[in-house]
């Protein structure tokens, strides 16, 4: 009976996903950025060096970035998908900067200092993921 249960919680997941039609909800969106790396250690923070500014609790490993704060308005919000050019998988924002900071991220490194210093800073090309519907919001503001 609980396999049943789950084999039709499966088949109406995939019936309201199929509601939207074969059209793509998502589009990826190109951006040149300066790109830096951060730690989440106490010299390189507030306070809190887990703590990101959306609140999120950061844990060495995680495939997450930092945004400034232009960005945001242009679609980089909070758990919006990043794809880095030379980089391996997606990343996730979940950070945001310091006002003073424009067209940059930062990639999270955990608390490895040394690795984060020899990344450097780099221009490079980023791909991020916004809803469709979203675009119309993000050019007319």
């Amino acid at each position: 009976m609980e396999g049943y249960r789950l084999w039709m919680g499966f088949l109406a997941l995939m019936l309201l996903g199929s509601c939207k039609g074969d059209k793509e909800v998502y589009v990826w969106k190109s951006l040149e950025v300066d790109v830096s790396a951060y730690n989440s250690v106490p010299s390189q923070t507030d306070g809190l060096p887990n703590l990101a500014a959306w609140g999120d609790t950061l844990k060495p490993g995680m495939k997450c970035i930092a945004v400034s704060r232009d960005l945001i308005g242009m679609g980089l919000d909070h758990d919006t998908q990043v794809r880095i050019h030379g980089l391996e998988g997606i990343y996730v924002v979940k950070d945001k900067m310091h006002r003073r900071w424009k067209n940059r991220i930062d990639i999270y490194m955990g608390k490895n200092v040394k690795e984060a210093r020899e990344w450097g800073r780099r221009k490079l090309l980023i791909e991020y993921r916004v809803e469709k519907d979203t675009l119309s919001e993000i050019k007319n503001e």
